[in-house]
């Protein structure tokens, strides 16, 4: 029987890092259980992603009439605290204290700061939605400081908590920690997704305030947890007399290590290019190919099921020792394609076409966000991890976030133009300013192919000369 338990461990240990998920992300350094409990504060900084976008943005129009316009607004401002990442990361880089801990106070700021958010936003939400005796300005002030907090606090957490994983792992695996991170981010966002489903199906007031409330609750929970034991305490790393390098001295150092200004305009283009059909695949499919509302919603699995098969394609070329920077630039390429078949099934009218572009959307956002996540992270050197996160996140939240309301806001005013035959009779249909997005979006990846083609030649000739890194399907991004 020994024999036996012994030959199943072996086998079970072969097909670890073959199969299993991010099973080659653990290290002796940090274990998968350790790392799991890291992982936590991403938990939380999906929840947050989901309440803010998806269930506050509904509860707002529907259930309180708030109008459109002041809930896109209250939705935009966790935005404005995006570009500060690369300060914040730089500030745990070199945060001075005796207590000897440089990323803990930051995730803690950042969990004190969502908390205060979650904690006043159900009440001015109220007050917000006029069905109170309160002067109106008092609910619009509130809710605004409300999600202002939450924002600040979501992006300090995540920028800190992701410093500290790459602190805490060895050089090697430190691109398949941190995406294992970003991917527990999207099991937050659809754990707390079908949560909030579920708790806010008979819809009241008090349960809104619950359901907030509980949110808070849960983030500090989660943090606390994640945060316990896990930085080692070095107070000669930061001592308050030792010397601290100036922001723009250290935006220099990393622009020398290769962090160019090309690699994160890259990055911004990609990102706004696959972001804004983001809201728009859904109302497309339903009002353009006379899609169900079942069938609309199912183009998250095919989305999903694309970035799948993209990961595995990943890993495979990584393996091969391809070149970040090239397979991002693959990733665009696929992506025009992708937006052209998508275009292609308004005139066509063809639901498999517009099936398989979706499909394809999804596998050529994971393989360019694989390849600029893996490139950047290869320059995570010499305690710079946090300002190099903190300028990835950065850029790829900015670009998100804008290329998102870009979207919305160039298809809106496009359809009402075709509506009114401002543009003419043959650009009168419902798919006009859908399709204008779309056409947007293939200009911003042939642009980002641009700026991604000096960086791709190079850094191909720097594998080639010093060799290439192992890459699995644990490296699934965010």
């Amino acid at each position: 029987m020994t024999q036996i338990n012994q030959r199943m461990a072996r086998i079970w240990i072969a097909l670890g890092p073959r199969f299993l998920p991010f099973a080659d992300a653990a290290t002796v350094e940090l274990p998968l259980g350790r790392l799991v409990r890291l992982s936590l504060f991403q938990v939380s900084v999906g929840m947050a992603v989901v309440l803010l976008n998806g269930t506050l943005n509904r509860v707002m129009i529907v259930e309180l009439q708030v109008p459109t316009w002041l809930v896109a607004l209250m939705i935009s401002l966790p935005l404005m605290f995006a570009p500060l990442r690369a300060l914040v990361g730089f500030r745990s880089d070199t945060h001075r204290s005796f207590l000897g801990w440089r990323r803990v106070p930051y995730i803690w700021l950042g969990t004190m700061l969502q908390f205060g958010g979650f904690a006043i936003m159900p009440f001015a939400l109220l007050v917000l939605s006029g069905d109170t005796h309160g002067p109106a300005w008092i609910g619009q002030a509130g809710a605004a400081l409300a999600f202002l907090l939450v924002g600040a606090g979501l992006h300090t957490t995540q920028t800190a908590g992701l410093a500290l994983a790459t602190d805490l792992a060895p050089d090697e695996s430190r691109p398949r920690v941190v995406a294992f991170l970003y991917v527990l981010s999207l099991v937050g966002m659809v754990g707390s997704s079908l949560a909030f489903s579920a708790a806010l199906a008979d819809f009241d007031q008090i349960r809104l305030i619950q359901v907030i409330q509980g949110a808070a609750l849960i983030t500090f929970v989660l943090n606390a947890i994640a945060l316990w034991k896990q930085e080692p305490r070095r107070p000669s790393v930061t001592l308050p007399d030792r010397e601290r390098p100036a922001f723009r001295d250290a935006l220099k150092s990393l622009r020398a290590k290769g962090l160019s200004a090309r690699s994160l305009v890259a990055v911004g283009l990609g990102t706004a290019a696959f972001s804004m059909q983001d809201i728009l695949l859904e109302p497309y499919g339903g009002e353009v190919l006379k899609m169900s509302v079942g069938e609309t919603t199912a183009l998250t699995a095919f989305l999903a099921a694309g970035t799948l098969a993209g990961l595995a394609l990943a890993s495979r070329l990584l393996a091969r020792g391809i070149g970040a920077y090239r397979l991002a630039g693959y990733g665009a390429v696929l992506g025009i394609v992708a937006f052209s078949l998508v275009i292609f099934a308004a005139p066509l009218g063809s639901l498999l076409l517009f099936l398989l572009g979706t499909t394809l959307i999804g596998f050529s956002g994971g393989l360019f966000a694989v390849g600029t996540l893996t490139a950047v992270m290869d320059l995570a050197r010499d305690g710079q991890g946090g300002l190099i996160l903190g300028a990835w996140g950065a850029v790829q939240a900015s670009a998100a976030g804008i290329g998102i309301a870009l979207g919305g806001l160039v298809r809106d005013v496009i359809s009402a133009l075709a509506a009114n035959g401002t543009l003419g009779p043959a650009m009168a249909g419902p798919s006009v300013g859908y399709s204008v997005v779309y056409h947007i979006e293939i200009a911003l990846l042939f642009c980002a192919l641009v700026a991604l083609g000096p960086l791709a030649s190079r850094r191909n000739r720097e594998r080639r000369q010093g060799g290439s890194s192992r890459f699995g399907l644990a490296e699934m991004p965010g």
